[in-house]
């Protein structure tokens, strides 16, 4: 068995997303499991470099996860032959020109979502890389969670018979800052550092929609600043200027109807934090985070409408659960995976700065439809 080495610079890992999902539970997990086994009896070991603005940070990271390589010179970093990967998780609006730099320097790229704050940007760093003739992707995450994965299984099973709508519900209460911590940075509220919910979720909620039900074609969006005052990491107050919930609908391909609400004003009561109910002629199912269930046309029970009695139908109970038939992984982790194999064996890995630039038009599409008060049509992107 021969093990490979792969040089990875780990930009923007110091944030939240990036020390836990990209560091500790991918690259930190894939080293402590023997690396990535690319067929043949090789496997790749990553070898990642931190680089960032704060050394102290940076220094604790690397003595949390046993590694030896940090450093607060990004060019150097880049200017070394022996790492041939950049992957960015930093800030939205930095992002492209840092993933300019990198082409430029002859990496690879990898790099959160969105790709960029602008569609002008995204496609743009899509064409140089392209150009470079280097690989590439972008995170997209949530295809790779469990309950996503026994949705596609039923699409592509033909469960549904003809999907006719998707609802999506997205989002949890984040505390305003003043008597409890905020879950999220302060920068996520403020439009002038790149915050606001739909340039974050419309990225991901076109990916999810394209690949798992039907291409979107068009969107109507309504962006909403429902808390404009919140409190930020050091507890000092701040005018909270960017969107904090979108409702949007979308038309796909084939006339399905979709409808996202995306919110963090939003307290829960459901089965997960993010849900995808989608109904069809044969059956129905709601996927979340790692459960799904389903309700095929035989089992739907027949309710009537009677507003003078308590409902006798608990609908909740009749429901089946898809199983979990297989292994639970981080879907981060997978995603990894899956582009360590593509930049060390060739393998496909569709989730390239195209598709990443997909994400970036949906959600600078909703931003212009809640501007305007209308309908906005996606043309298709030329690569």
């Amino acid at each position: 068995m021969a093990v490979r080495r792969l040089g990875i610079i780990m930009h923007g890992v110091t944030g939240r997303m990036g020390a836990t999902q990209h560091l500790a539970r991918s690259i930190a997990a894939i080293r402590a499991d023997g690396g990535v086994d690319i067929g043949g009896g090789d496997r790749v070991m990553p070898d990642p470099i931190l680089v960032g603005r704060n050394a102290d940070r940076l220094a604790g990271l690397a003595e949390e996860h046993g590694l030896s390589r940090w450093t607060t010179d990004l060019q150097a970093a880049l200017d070394s032959a022996e790492d041939t990967v950049f992957f960015d998780s930093g800030t939205t609006q930095m992002r492209a020109g840092l993933l300019r730099r990198a082409i430029a320097a002859g990496k690879d790229i990898y790099c959160e979502k969105p790709s960029a704050a602008s569609l002008e940007d995204a496609v743009d760093v899509a064409r140089q890389a392209a150009n470079a003739g280097i690989r590439h992707g972008v995170v997209q995450d949530k295809l790779f969670l469990p309950g996503l994965r026994k949705l596609r299984m039923l699409v592509d099973a033909g469960f549904f018979g003809r999907i006719l709508s998707v609802r999506g519900e997205f989002g949890y209460w984040v505390f305003e800052g003043d008597w409890q911590p905020a879950q999220r940075p302060s920068w996520n509220y403020r439009k002038a550092d790149g915050g606001g919910i739909i340039l974050d979720m419309l990225a991901h909620w076109r990916y999810v929609l394209d690949n798992i039900v039907a291409p979107v074609r068009s969107v109507s969006c309504r962006g909403a600043v429902h808390i404009p005052r919140r409190w930020d990491e050091k507890g000092e107050p701040y005018d909270a200027d960017a969107d904090d919930a979108a409702y949007a609908t979308f038309e796909l391909e084939g006339g399905v109807v979709a409808q996202v609400n995306s919110s963090w004003c939003s307290r829960v009561r459901r089965d997960d934090l993010v849900t995808f109910h989608v109904d069809g002629t044969h059956g129905s199912a709601v996927a979340g985070l790692t459960r799904c269930v389903t309700q095929s046309r035989v089992n739907t029970p027949r309710p009537v409408w009677s507003p003078d009695q308590p409902q006798p139908i608990d609908f909740f109970d009749t429901w089946q659960d898809v199983p979990d038939n297989q292994p639970p992984a981080n879907a981060f982790r997978l995603q990894w995976e899956a582009f360590i194999r593509h930049v060390t064996a060739g393998e496909p890995f569709p989730w390239s700065l195209v598709e990443g630039a997909k994400g970036v038009q949906l959600a600078e599409a909703g931003l212009k439809s809640w501007a305007e008060r209308r309908w906005i049509d996606l043309p298709d992107l030329e690569p």
